[in-house]
């Protein structure tokens, strides 16, 4: 039984050595066997520099194929891998590792101008690892966990995006991985022949587990991007790129670069499967992009704590539904209606429990309490609902929920209806305490200055939402404050644009 993540590779090696795993950055394809033949040498590597049982590997890295030997690395070795982007900010990365202890750090630097940096300011050295230039420190001082038996030793340990002070870091399981790449595998019926597109960071759980992991149980190959562009994304999906995880604001990059190009959509190559998540789906706009891809968009659910994913669609094309959909097999959900339902019925906060649930978070146990009880069920801390047919529909964060007037308004259902603008690229709905009350910020990013006005967007909004869910405040801009999966960072919003708020209102 595979018990270690790095242990997936073991049959491609025996029955398709020379079939890609990955194709790095500069079109390089490395083959199964190479790859396991550079985890082995990034292991004894890393043994050198000091690295043992227990130990975390930070790795301040982009998407590249060191990261991902790196990752594997540490698994042979019962090492903690802690990948985490290289562009943090220096505080931000002095907490994490202040938090995680490294006994060795990785800077993939030869890829990533900003790991370059990060390690320049470390004094790291720089050294070959499996090939790969990279800087490295290492025999730093560093106090090991105890191994524990089975799948249950920490493979990872992620700490999630916007996190402030002394920062959290996610401990998930060789088992907890294992069981996502295998559900996500079967859940697109991976095959050797699929070449997923990698530009999700691997630093984070979805490009961790959906993408590396699960390209491990199905034999597939990933090819790796460092960051997105619409461009890069159109070429390579034109070229072999079969499955497409993504967030909205990739499709609707990518759907506006296609327009540029005269094309209304996607013409050739071979791509079958096309997710999205992070943000709900409007109607309209999902039907959009199905009739560009030519294929059904699947949603689904999940966070850093549950090893991404707690449940997925696996709806037709055409279906109306735009729901995250039904649990993984394995996997349990409930609501808690005492959380956050106030007059809404059917509303409560989401929890689950299953073998995808974290082991907790690293060297927290009062904070690992707080969301997790004896039973194993997780707080997610958003709030959700139930339809007809079982389908789960998230309505917001617990914590993000916005009380106006008395009425719940739940910044994903404004969101939705100010998505559905074709000018419309993404946005961010946030509540800001006024005297007694709290009013609805929206922070708008339209594909092209000038192409939609405040007061258009404000119609736009009024002929699809009740009066008290309308955005007191539209702030429009042609890119939001994000982490490097594309996620809108909402905790930065208010004071990134205190500017633009501090005029008059312009939209009521």
């Amino acid at each position: 039984m595979i018990s270690r993540i790095h242990e997936l590779a073991a049959p491609h090696v025996s029955e398709r050595p020379d079939h890609a795993a990955l194709i790095d950055l500069d079109d390089t394809a490395i083959s199964y066997e190479r790859l396991d033949q550079m985890v082995r040498e990034a292991a004894d590597f890393l043994g050198r520099h000091g690295l043992r049982p227990g130990d975390r590997l930070l790795i301040v890295a982009e998407n590249c194929a060191a990261l991902a030997v790196a990752i594997f690395a540490a698994s042979r070795l019962d090492a903690i891998a802690t990948p985490v982007n290289a562009r943090m900010t220096a505080p931000e990365l002095a907490r994490i590792r202040a938090h995680a202890e490294p006994r060795v750090v990785i800077y993939t630097s030869a890829v990533s101008a900003d790991a370059r940096t990060h390690a320049e300011g470390a004094g790291a050295a720089a050294v070959s690892m499996a090939g790969f230039a990279v800087h490295v420190e290492g025999d730093l001082p560093a106090t090991p966990e105890p191994v524990s038996p089975g799948r249950d030793h920490v493979a990872a340990l992620l700490y999630t995006t916007g996190t402030m002070g002394t920062p959290k870091g996610v401990m998930l399981t060789h088992g907890n991985l294992l069981y996502g790449g295998e559900a996500s595998a079967a859940l697109r019926s991976l095959q050797p022949a699929d070449v997923i597109y990698g530009v999700l960071p691997i630093t984070h759980v979805f490009g961790l587990n959906s993408m590396l992991v699960a390209a491990s149980w199905g034999g597939a190959t990933i090819r790796l991007a460092a960051r997105f562009t619409a461009a890069a994304l159109y070429d390579a999906l034109c070229r072999d790129v079969t499955i497409l995880p993504a967030v909205p604001q990739m499709h609707a990059l990518l759907m506006g670069h296609a327009r540029s190009l005269g094309l209304t959509r996607l013409e050739g190559g071979r791509l079958r499967y096309v997710s999205s998540g992070a943000a709900p789906l409007d109607p309209d706009w999902k039907r959009r992009a199905e009739a560009f891809y030519g294929l059904p968009l699947q949603n689904g659910y999940g966070m850093t704590e549950s090893t991404a994913g707690i449940t997925v669609t696996r709806n037709p094309p055409g279906a109306l539904d735009v729901s995250v959909g039904k649990p993984f097999p394995g996997v349990e959900v409930r609501l808690d209606p005492s959380v956050g339902a106030q007059a809404d019925g059917g509303v409560g906060e989401i929890l689950t429990r299953g073998p995808h649930v974290m082991k907790g978070y690293f060297r927290a146990p009062e904070e690992t309490a707080k969301v997790l009880d004896a039973a194993g069920w997780l707080r997610t801390g958003d709030l959700g609902r139930f339809d007809a047919d079982g389908n789960l529909h998230v309505v917001g964060r617990s914590r993000e929920l916005i009380i106006r007037s008395g009425f719940n308004v739940y910044p994903p259902e404004v969101e939705a209806a100010l998505n559905d603008h074709p000018a419309v690229v993404q946005s961010a709905v946030v509540g800001r305490s006024l005297a007694g009350n709290e009013e609805v910020l929206a922070f708008v990013q339209i594909a092209e200055p000038g192409g939609v006005t405040v007061a258009e967007l404000a119609a736009h909004a009024a002929a699809r939402l009740s009066p008290y869910k309308r955005p007191s405040r539209i702030v429009l801009a042609t890119a939001l404050p994000a982490a490097a999966t594309g996620k809108i960072l909402k905790h930065r919003l208010i004071d990134h644009f205190a500017e633009q708020l501090s005029g008059p209102s312009d939209a009521s």
